[in-house]
């Protein structure tokens, strides 16, 4: 089963799509869930997403807005995807029906 930040990664680099790199996924959390995540962190989760085979990643073209560097693409692969929605549907199973309340 994924952790919840491995599933926020998933999803922010579906979200991302094509254009799915570490800084573009690293600001799709951010705004997502207005926490920030560190660069460090980020890319220790790909690492492990990608040797459970829940991602894949390959190095893109340099580019001059990066001073020659090339992004680390990202794409979710289709287990990526089952395991995504398997995490879905349990968190939404395990709390249907709660009504969160501070009391």
């Amino acid at each position: 089963m994924l952790g919840e930040f491995e599933y926020l990664v998933i999803s922010a680099a579906a979200r991302c799509g094509e254009n799915g790199y570490g800084a573009a996924i690293r600001e799709e959390i951010e705004q997502t869930t207005k926490r920030s995540c560190s660069i460090g962190a980020l890319y220790t989760t790909l690492d492990r997403l990608e040797s459970k085979g829940l991602i894949k990643t390959w190095m893109g073209e340099s580019t001059a807005e990066r001073g020659g560097r090339a992004k680390r693409m990202v794409r979710v692969t289709e287990k990526g995807v089952r395991e995504a929605s398997a995490f879905y549907r349990e968190v939404t199973r395990a709390t249907r029906g709660l009504v969160w309340e501070v009391k």
